[in-house]
């Protein structure tokens, strides 16, 4: 399985306030952020898989609402995990 306990951790860790927290914006937006990275390499490998493409969109509609929700409330928050993730905009 890709996404193992010990890497959500980390995922949390890393970006958000403890490992505990799973629930701030950044947390979830570099949770999506590798969940997208796994799908996008996986889609280049089986370009016919539609279900896994459906899932994709929906994933990268979700982290953008989240990454709008964040520059709406902390402009400086958005900027600094747009540039830790290495996201375009």
């Amino acid at each position: 399985m890709y996404l193992t306990q010990k890497v959500k951790e980390d995922l949390f860790k890393k970006h958000g306030k403890n490992a505990q927290d799973t629930g701030s914006a950044e947390g979830q937006i570099a949770l999506f952020t590798y969940r997208i990275n796994h799908l996008t390499e996986h889609l280049k490998q089986n370009r016919k898989d539609f279900n896994t493409e459906r899932s994709l969109v929906k994933l990268v509609g979700k982290r953008r609402s989240l990454l709008d929700y964040l520059m709406k409330k902390d402009i400086l928050r958005y900027r600094a995990i747009i540039k830790e993730l290495g996201l375009r905009k």
